[in-house]
């Protein structure tokens, strides 16, 4: 067994499928090193250094084969977290090495790929819902300040629907599990990674008198609309559900 260890990131896993072929490694595992405990004292480690150049040439010769749309699919798969993502990607590209004419994602039959396509539906279905319930707070800086905290790694697939829908003003988005986040400026569009995490207790004492009196408004119109007969909690959980509540103003 011979294990690469890569640095976590996109371009690492995809230098390490390079290398994979490369070498022509047989019984191999990829393991990014945060993730890395040996237990197999016999194993041989590879250490991958990152090449863009080399992942390019992966995913160049991979879009030929299931396009766009297929590599898109395999970001999903890398942004879930999965354990054992990076196997299941490295299947899918010797697949396409296997089969260079045929779009071997539409081979439902093989484990892998059906699980790349259930993986790819929990994911979008996660990014569906971040767009739908991140909740912006104004404050005292003027910046609109939302804080998530996804199933799955989805804040780069939100990055270009909020980045177009608020393009007039500042604002931030915060993943609490991950501890990094977005921050729009007007002008640039960029991730941001602190070093330690944002202390976020008392946070609301840092809101705009604006922000504060539009809470309290908001309260007030959900509780007059709430309708105790009509009330179908099985209905709402299923199209809010409860860990999702927390981003919502109208559940404070």
């Amino acid at each position: 067994m011979t294990t690469l260890l890569y640095d976590g990131s996109f371009d690492g896993l995809f230098t390490s499928i390079f290398e994979v072929f490369e070498y022509k490694y047989k019984d191999v595992e990829i393991v990014s090193r945060e993730r890395f405990h040996q237990e197999n004292i016999f194993a041989e480690i590879h250490e991958v250094t990152t090449q863009q150049e080399k992942s390019e040439r992966v995913l160049n010769k991979l879009e030929g084969n299931i396009g766009k749309s297929g590599i898109h699919e395999l970001v999903k798969v890398f942004l879930s977290e999965e354990p054992d993502l990076e196997q299941i990607i490295l299947s899918a590209v010797r697949q396409s090495i296997r089969y260079p004419n045929e779009n071997i994602l539409q081979n439902y039959a093989d484990q892998d790929i059906l699980r790349i396509a259930k993986i790819s539906k929990s994911v979008s279905r996660e990014r569906h819902r971040m767009t739908a319930f991140v909740r912006f707070e104004k404050m005292q800086d003027e910046v609109f300040f939302a804080k998530i905290d996804p199933d799955f790694n989805v804040l780069p697939l939100i990055r270009k629907h909020f980045k177009n829908r608020y393009q007039d003003q500042k604002w931030m988005i915060y993943d609490l599990r991950r501890n990094y986040g977005l921050l729009y400026d007007l002008e640039t569009c960029d991730f941001f990674y602190p070093e330690e995490k944002l202390d976020l207790n008392n946070y609301q004492q840092k809101f705009h008198d604006e922000e504060n009196q539009y809470q309290k408004l908001w309260q007030r119109y959900f509780f007059k609309t709430n309708i105790v007969e009509r009330k179908n909690l099985k209905l709402h959980i299923q199209h809010v559900p409860k860990r999702y509540w927390k981003y919502l103003t109208e559940k404070h």
